[in-house]
C-alpha cells in the first residue's frame, strides 16, 4: 500500500468511525483528527468520492529561483553527451565555461526531465543517437554495451521503436446514471506513447480487438508501419483459444505477436496504469464536475478533445520524448522504425526463427516456461537490432 493509499485510508476511516459512533467528537478523538478536518474530508468525499481525499501539496515552484534556460539546456545537454559524469563533476564541467550553477541546481534539472539516475540518462543517450543519427565517441558506446548487457542478463523487455511494442489495457471509468456501467479500451505505443482510447458499456474479446480495429491498426498502417507486438494483462477479453477467441483471432489475422503480463502483477503493464492515472487526473475528474453526460458517444466526443490534445500538444516527459509530445515523437522516429523493420526482414531471410506461440492456444505450464519464451522474443529482437 503505497503512502498516499494511506492517507485516504485514513480519511475514510474517521467518516466511517463517526457514523458508526454517531458522534463526530468522539471519533475525531479516536483518529487523531479536529473538527475541522473531518468537516473538511467529509464535504471533499462527498464531492469527488475518495480520490479527492488525496494529499495534495500546497507547495508550488518558485520559477524565479530556478536557473536561466540556456544553463539548463547545457546541464541536460551534457548529461546526455557524457551520462557518466555526477552531479558534481557536471557543475566543475560547466564551471570552466564559466557557467556556475550548484551540484544540487544540476540535480534539480535532472529531475524535471528525468535524468536523474545514471540508467536514464543512458536510455536518453540511446534514443537520442536513434532518433537524430548521432556519432557517438567510443565512451558512450562503452556505456551503452555494458548497459544493454545488463538488460539482457534481466531478462528486460525494451521497445525500440513506433510500432514495436503496445500496451493495451481495460479501464473502468464508472457508472453513470442513465448511461450504466463505461469500460475504457487503451492503447499506448511503448516508444513514442502515442495513446488511443475508445469508450464502451462493456468489456469482452470483441470489444478489445475493435479496438485495435478501428483506430490503432489503421493509424499505424496510414504511417506505412506495422505494429508487432502487443502487451495486455490476463484479462478474459485478451487471453482464451484462438480459434474461440476474437481477440486472439484478430492478432493472428494481423500477425501480431501477443505477451502477457505477470500473473497478479498489473504493474508490469505501468505504462497503461500511468497512463490511466494521468487520464483520471487531468480529463475524468473535471469533465465530470463540470458537465452532466447523457451518452457515451456525448462523453467520447470530450474524450477525443482531450486526445488530441494529449497526443499533440501535451508535451510528454517519456524516455524517448525529451520533452516534445507523443504526436512529435512518433513522427520523428518514423525512419528509425523503417529502418528497422528492414533490418528485420533481411534477417529473416538468413535466419529461420521458430513462430512465437500466441497463448491464447494454451498456457505455459509454469511462470518460469513463460518468462523464458518471453526472454528469448527480447534477446532475439536486441540482437537484431
Amino acid at each position: 500500500m503505497t503512502t498516499q493509499e494511506k492517507i485516504i485510508r485514513n480519511k475514510v476511516g474517521i467518516l466511517e468511525l463517526a457514523q458508526h459512533l454517531g458522534n463526530v467528537s468522539k471519533a475525531c478523538k479516536v483518529m487523531g483528527y479536529s473538527r475541522d478536518s473531518f468537516y473538511r474530508f467529509k464535504e471533499l468525499y462527498e464531492q469527488g468520492g475518495e480520490l479527492a481525499l488525496q494529499e495534495i501539496s500546497r507547495r508550488k515552484p518558485v520559477l524565479k529561483n530556478r536557473v536561466e534556460e540556456h544553463i539548463e539546456k547545457l546541464v541536460v545537454e551534457l548529461a546526455i553527451e557524457q551520462p557518466a559524469l555526477g552531479q558534481l563533476r557536471v557543475s566543475n564541467e560547466l564551471k570552466k565555461q564559466g557557467i556556475f550553477i550548484s551540484p544540487g541546481g544540476v540535480r534539480s534539472v535532472w529531475l524535471r526531465h528525468d535524468l536523474q539516475t545514471f540508467k536514464l540518462r543512458l536510455k536518453a543517450l540511446e534514443a537520442k543517437s536513434a532518433q537524430e543519427g548521432i556519432v557517438l565517441t567510443e565512451a558512450q558506446i562503452v556505456a551503452l554495451e555494458k548497459a544493454k548487457e545488463e538488460k539482457k542478463a534481466h531478462g528486460e523487455i525494451e521497445t525500440y521503436h513506433p510500432g514495436y511494442l503496445g500496451a493495451q489495457d481495460t479501464y473502468y471509468v464508472g457508472n453513470i446514471k442513465g448511461v450504466g456501467h463505461i469500460y475504457q479500451q487503451t492503447f499506448i505505443d511503448t516508444y513514442s506513447k502515442v495513446a488511443f482510447t475508445k469508450l464502451y458499456d462493456r468489456k469482452n474479446a470483441l470489444i478489445a480487438a475493435d479496438m485495435l480495429n478501428d483506430q490503432v491498426v489503421p493509424f499505424f498502417e496510414q504511417h506505412e508501419l506495422r505494429l508487432l507486438r502487443v502487451l495486455t494483462d490476463r484479462g478474459t477479453e485478451y487471453c482464451g483459444s484462438r480459434d474461440q477467441h476474437e481477440y486472439q483471432l484478430y492478432l493472428a489475422v494481423e500477425d501480431i505477436d501477443h505477451s502477457k503480463t505477470k500473473a497478479k502483477s498489473p504493474q508490469t503493464n505501468g505504462i497503461c496504469e500511468r497512463f490511466h492515472r494521468t487520464i483520471q487526473d487531468e480529463f475524468y475528474a473535471i469533465a465530470f464536475r463540470k458537465k452532466v453526460y447523457r451518452t457515451i458517444q456525448e462523453l467520447q466526443t470530450d474524450l477525443d478533445r482531450w486526445m488530441t490534445y494529449y497526443n499533440q500538444d501535451r508535451t510528454h516527459t517519456g524516455k524517448y520524448c525529451f520533452g516534445k509530445t507523443p504526436m512529435q515523437t512518433f513522427k520523428d522516429s518514423i525512419s528509425l522504425a523503417k529502418e528497422k523493420l528492414i533490418e528485420r526482414l533481411t534477417e529473416d531471410q538468413f535466419v529461420a526463427y521458430p513462430p512465437l506461440s500466441h497463448h491464447g492456444e494454451g498456457e505455459p505450464q509454469t511462470a518460469s516456461d513463460e518468462f523464458e519464451e518471453t526472454f528469448i522474443y527480447s534477446k532475439r529482437t536486441s540482437d537484431t537490432f
